[in-house]
């Protein structure tokens, strides 16, 4: 039997639970999942295999109006995602107005590719207004298959695998079948304590933030980590510490057991605070950070 495999990319807005979506396909938790907008920065792989076919799902940040340069590679990781995908997941809710980002709504008319449009949350919502949403987003992108579904409750799930799998292009697998991410653990180790910052902070604290493992060593009852949380302003750093230490402390202890569960194995960890006042804007630190060529 011919084998299929391709890049099954999802966008959409911010809120509307991409990554809750991504995490549930792949069955490992990949992405970072908050309430908070702007939760996803990187563009993260997922690889899913079956008997005969091989899915590459890509997590992107959600939709928004750059308004600095780290924004702006937000964005160009969705572009990029749209330019290169075999199948495009397009991710609205039941929550938000369907037109939202109608710009985005006219590319997905254009594309050659195959797009699926997930309705998710509909555990939110009633069979009216699903119906209503349904029939609006196939007037609006024609072609597309339209699922509801619940990233949350795992429901309908098995539609959209279906879905993507019948629409799967001939190719031998793009990744060893063991294979079930493109990032390293160092990557996933910064996103976990990244997560516990955007958990526990308020206002703008989250945002001004980018954490940088520093140091991975392995041994052989339990990982050794050493991380730096860079903030924007000595003030922020202040935010982040807390009293006597208290919040730093709070959001190791709370990343460390996230790890521990994550990598299956103890995990030592030690955490830092720095202020770099450009970092969102200047090119270099931005390349440093993984958000740049």
């Amino acid at each position: 039997m011919a084998h299929k495999s391709g890049f099954v990319n999802i966008i959409g807005n911010p809120n509307v639970g991409k990554s809750t979506l991504m995490n549930a396909m792949v069955g490992e938790k990949l992405c970072i999942v908050t309430a908070k907008a702007q939760t996803t920065r990187h563009r993260i792989m997922g690889i899913v295999n079956g008997k005969d076919w091989q899915i590459v799902y890509s997590d992107t940040p959600g939709i928004l109006k750059p308004a600095y340069r780290l924004q702006e590679k937000m964005m160009d990781f969705v572009d990029s995602a749209i330019g290169d995908a075999d199948i495009i997941l397009y991710v609205t809710d039941t929550q938000e107005t369907p037109d939202k980002n109608s710009a985005y709504i006219e590319k997905l008319k254009d594309l050659t590719c195959p797009v699926i449009v997930v309705i998710n949350k509909i555990d939110l919502s009633d069979q009216a207004k699903v119906t209503e949403l349904m029939e609006w987003w196939s007037s609006q992108v024609p072609g597309a298959l339209v699922i509801p579904a619940s990233a949350r409750e795992k429901f309908n799930l098995e539609s959209i695998l279906n879905a993507v799998v019948e629409r799967l292009p001939l190719s031998p697998p793009w990744y060893d079948k063991d294979t079930f991410t493109d990032r390293n653990l160092r990557f996933f180790a910064s996103e976990i304590v990244r997560e516990q910052i955007l958990l526990n902070y308020k206002e703008e604290i989250p945002y001004s933030c980018e954490v940088v493992v520093e140091s991975f060593k392995e041994g052989e009852e339990r990982y050794d980590i050493s991380a730096i949380i860079y903030v924007m302003r000595e003030s922020q750093k202040g935010i982040v510490i807390g009293r006597q230490g208290a919040a730093l402390k709070r959001v190791g202890t709370e990343a460390r057991k996230e790890m521990e569960d994550f990598f299956q194995k103890k995990v030592f960890l030690q955490l830092l605070v720095k202020v770099d006042p450009d970092w969102r804007a200047s090119r270099r630190e931005l390349r440093r950070f993984g958000y740049e060529q």
